[in-house]
């Protein structure tokens, strides 16, 4: 009876314990060895658009520090100690406890009180995974082009496709994180590491997935609406059709390309990036226009003279359009254009099939769809 009676006790303990335990703020208890002549912690907030310190605090004789902090959401928080920076997730009741050894150069770390910390420390670790890799492969090239004393375009054939392998084997380690972590805003910040024009569709589908979830956090609902307005333009949706001013003063519709291969190339003459890869998108309609593939060039340009003067310097001979109103035309509304160059595209059934590939990569994706057959 004795016993049972000491396990009652201990069990409404615990419950009160708990019910006073403060909900309204989260703590962050840690603890330093070797600090060294480091005297000052950091507490950084990120968000969508940015990372601030919100706080700050003296580190104790013994190496020992603590932040008491009120968050309206859970969210992505950094320590700063000297010269490293550790991530952890918080939210409002969380006691955190954190330690780190400062010898240690791998800038490794314990974290208790916080699960989404411990999934936001596995996805660092595929990070900087491939981060090492990758710096690397730029440091071996960067030695070899010093010791040649120039740029080499056999050395970047070396290189390039290691460093693009390191990239996709990123991107397919991540993509599992995050479809494992669909309920952790760790998976959420891992998402937000991919590059969206390579990743669309993985990440529209994502964003779908997650609605609903973290319904407080502004940074996670943003995202959403912006996959949203993005999702009508995506790989395997019809292509939206539009009519804009031709280069030769005719009205040009989407619609006239209806049952063929078309690709939508958004450009402009004072786009650089996109003047570099026009040769490739010429020679790659040269090589395929006798076996369907057409282009219609969509400039961002806003005066007539410039837009025509590049497509004679290029050599375009495709059909030209433009509203000539640059990123805010309603062409470039429609299909969400943000960024320079961009393309789509478009099956005879009117599918967008292809996005923003430049490149090897359209020549591999038009040699794949023409071999096939039609």
């Amino acid at each position: 009876m004795k016993n049972r009676i000491i396990a009652s006790g201990i069990f409404l303990l615990t419950i009160f314990l708990f019910s006073c335990k403060d909900k309204t703020s989260f703590t962050i208890s840690g603890a330093i060895k070797n600090p060294a002549a480091l005297k000052m912690v950091f507490l950084l907030e990120a968000d969508s658009s940015q990372v601030k310190m919100i706080d700050s605090t003296t580190l104790s004789e013994n190496g020992k520090f603590q932040f008491k902090h009120q968050t309206l959401y859970a969210n992505l928080y950094k320590l700063r100690v000297g010269d490293a920076v550790y991530d952890l997730i918080a939210k409002n009741g969380d006691d955190i406890d954190f330690s780190t050894d400062l010898k240690d150069n791998t800038h490794s770390y314990v974290i208790t009180g916080s699960d989404d910390s411990d999934k936001i420390k596995e996805f660092n670790k595929i990070s900087n995974f491939y981060g090492e890799k990758n710096n690397k492969v730029v440091a071996e090239y960067q030695e070899k082009s010093q010791a040649l004393g120039k740029q080499s375009d056999s050395l970047l054939k070396v290189y390039m496709p290691i460093f693009q392998k390191n990239m996709a084997d990123y991107g397919t380690a991540v993509l599992k994180f995050v479809n494992d972590n669909k309920k952790s805003l760790a998976g959420f910040y891992a998402a937000t590491s991919l590059d969206v024009f390579k990743y669309e569709p993985q990440l529209v589908a994502y964003a779908d997935e997650i609605k609903g979830s973290f319904q407080d956090n502004p940074g996670v609902q943003q995202y959403i609406k912006q996959m949203e307005k993005v999702k009508p333009v995506s790989i395997g949706h019809k292509a939206p059709d539009f009519t804009t001013g031709g280069i030769d003063g005719k009205p040009v519709k989407l619609s006239d390309y209806k049952g063929k291969y078309v690709m939508i190339d958004f450009w402009a003459s004072w786009c650089m990036p996109c003047r570099q890869e026009n040769p490739n998108v010429v020679k790659q309609y040269n090589a395929f226009k006798s076996k369907g593939f057409n282009i219609l060039g969509i400039s961002l340009d806003k005066e007539t003279g410039a837009w025509k003067k590049a497509i004679d310097d290029d050599k375009l001979t495709w059909a030209h359009g433009s509203d000539l109103k640059g990123f805010e035309g309603p062409t470039e509304t429609l299909y969400h254009i943000e960024a320079i160059p961009s393309n789509f595209i478009i099956d005879p059934q009117g599918n967008i099939v292809a996005k923003n590939i430049t490149g090897a990569d359209l020549e591999a994706f038009l040699n794949k769809t023409f071999s096939k057959p039609q």
